[in-house]
């Protein structure tokens, strides 16, 4: 294990570790943000490099960067976005690192990011907090967001099984945000899975779902990212109910998972965690049988307009 060597991001000052089988890359100085992730050997980062996109708030010029952050949702102009420029905290672990953020002055919040790199494997976990450091209760929901480069293949998969033992009650839901269109083209419905392909279109788009199935997928040529959390049925959760959410434009793709809505005490602090895998789909050990089964169906399944 390679913990804390140093790096550049566009500018920007990072540490790197590696375990022999993933490099990863965060921000030293802002953030929390991881920024590079790539398979031992490769110069390919699986994250987006977003550099010079940004935005105004009430907060001041907000830096997309690229990369892995958190935010909390529901989102909103005046609490979501807020500049993360400096003041980062880096504490180091035996398996990986701590990235603290200072509070923020409009929300009170402090959010922290460990990266666990797990042992001689391609896969990690991370481990996303908010703490209120306000005075007053905030209702939120933890939102891990990971941008990844364009030009691959969202999985988002999908229940077979019943939910209520007469099988009488919905099993599975798709929510749009306003600038979605039902009949966008990248969007593959199929039975077992959903896919949502990240090719030129000039327009972005948003799709949100329950996932019961705790794993969310992203294929980009060869290389195959999942993304795995714990879904909790029967909690509240923002946006219509959605656990999981993927926003896709010329430029990126997001692969989101969300944890339920909670009020959140002063003092008080939610935890929400996601494992990470990435497999190199044409050579190597077998794929878990999900995972296959999901390229299996993407070959299989017709590409609109085709």
């Amino acid at each position: 294990m390679t913990i804390g060597t140093k790096g550049d991001f566009h500018g920007l000052p990072t540490g790197r570790l590696s375990n022999g089988a993933l490099e990863v890359e965060y921000l030293r100085e802002a953030g929390p943000r991881l920024v590079r992730l790539s398979l031992a050997g490769s110069d390919e980062n699986l994250l987006a490099e977003t550099p010079s996109l940004s935005w105004e708030t009430p907060h001041g010029r907000y830096w997309l960067r690229g990369g892995h952050r958190l935010w909390a949702a529901p989102e909103t102009r005046a609490h979501t976005s807020i500049p993360d420029d400096a003041g980062l905290e880096v504490e180091e672990l035996p398996d990986g690192v701590r990235l603290i953020q200072p509070p923020e002055r409009a929300t009170g919040l402090r959010k922290t990011v460990e990266i666990h790199l797990a042992p001689g494997q391609a896969a990690l976990g991370l481990i996303h907090s908010l703490t209120n450091t306000g005075s007053a209760p905030i209702v939120l929901a933890p939102w891990a967001i990971t941008m990844l480069r364009p030009g691959g293949v969202a999985i988002l998969p999908q229940p077979v099984e019943p939910v209520d033992p007469d099988g009488l009650q919905p099993n599975r839901s798709l929510v749009l945000w306003p600038r979605s269109r039902w009949d966008d083209p990248r969007l593959r419905l199929g039975k077992r899975f959903w896919f949502i392909e990240n090719r030129p279109f000039g327009a972005p788009g948003k799709f949100g779902t329950f996932d019961r199935m705790g794993w969310l997928g992203y294929l980009w040529g060869t290389t195959l990212f999942i993304k795995r959390f714990e879904p909790q049925p029967g909690a509240e959760h923002p946006d219509l109910g959605c656990n999981a959410e993927v926003y896709v434009c010329d430029e990126y793709f997001e692969l989101e998972s969300l944890g339920p809505l909670c009020c959140l005490d002063p003092g008080a602090t939610v935890v929400h965690t996601e494992d990470w895998e990435v497999y190199r789909t044409q050579i190597g050990g077998p794929l878990p049988a999900a995972y296959r089964q999901a390229l299996e169906a993407l070959k299989a399944e017709p590409r609109p307009g085709a």
